[in-house]
């Protein structure tokens, strides 16, 4: 069997848990639902309309996580699709889905999921920035700078991390030397995380080398290695780099 990660991630209007218990993670992530630790109310959230009983019978988004993490990409967006056709109304919260897309390179439809996220969280950061992703692949838009004329509307992110990112992508081009800059020296979240975003930022440009760089760079954080290991975006990291045969 598939290692299940074990973060479980849910808008942050809903999360019951935070990376707060992780050293040095960026605060305030809705990817922030320690399931190791998640009580048996905790663990009505991910099945919002069922009850637990039902959620045995119900297509697992573990699953869909799990083969995202072994690199089994197309399986994991075929398990996402089994949960929406078992219930539509999980669409919204399924943001992993749009994750697995975009490395399927089915960049219209993870536009789309984003897209659809944000109506449920529209808070989310992270949301308008794979947004953009997906659409700067696409056919009819083809660029970042294209992209951002459909750029989603999304309230303040807390984490400074973020909103460094947020800037970058929205055209901000001071904002790269800082980001930068706190890639090199921050604590361990941060560094991970500008990594991670500084590598998907020069994807975007379609610059593979700085890109390869700051991926690699990512996954090598300590972040990655130990205190963050569970946190699905490492698992990010990690697929980006199987993909693209870094």
């Amino acid at each position: 069997m598939i290692a299940v990660p074990a973060l479980l991630l849910l808008p942050s209007t809903t999360c019951a848990l935070s990376l707060q218990s992780l050293p040095d993670a960026p605060k305030q992530s809705r990817r922030s639902f320690l399931a190791s630790g998640a009580s048996v109310a905790s663990l009505s959230l991910v099945f919002p309309s069922n009850n637990i009983a039902n959620a045995a019978s119900t297509p697992s988004v573990y699953e869909g996580m799990s083969a995202f993490a072994a690199n089994k990409v197309e399986e994991s967006v075929a398990i996402y699709d089994s949960i929406i056709r078992e219930n539509p109304k999980r669409k919204p919260f399924l943001w992993q889905r749009g994750l697995s897309l975009y490395y399927a390179e089915r960049y219209v439809d993870g536009a789309e999921q984003f897209k659809t996220d944000v109506a449920v969280n529209p808070n989310d950061t992270e949301e308008q920035i794979w947004h953009l992703l997906c659409l700067a692949k696409t056919d009819g838009v083809g660029s970042l700078d294209k992209a951002r004329e459909q750029k989603l509307t999304v309230g303040k992110d807390r984490r400074p991390v973020m909103r460094l990112v947020q800037k970058l992508f929205l055209g901000d081009t001071a904002s790269e030397a800082e980001l930068i800059a706190m890639a090199k020296d921050s604590n361990v979240g941060n560094k991970f995380y500008a990594s991670l975003y500084l590598s998907l930022y020069y994807e975007s440009l379609n610059d593979e080398k700085s890109s390869k760089e700051w991926m690699s760079n990512a996954v090598a954080t300590e972040y990655a290695k130990s205190v963050g290991s569970r946190d699905p975006m490492v698992d990010v990291a990690k697929v980006a780099i199987k993909r693209r045969g870094w």
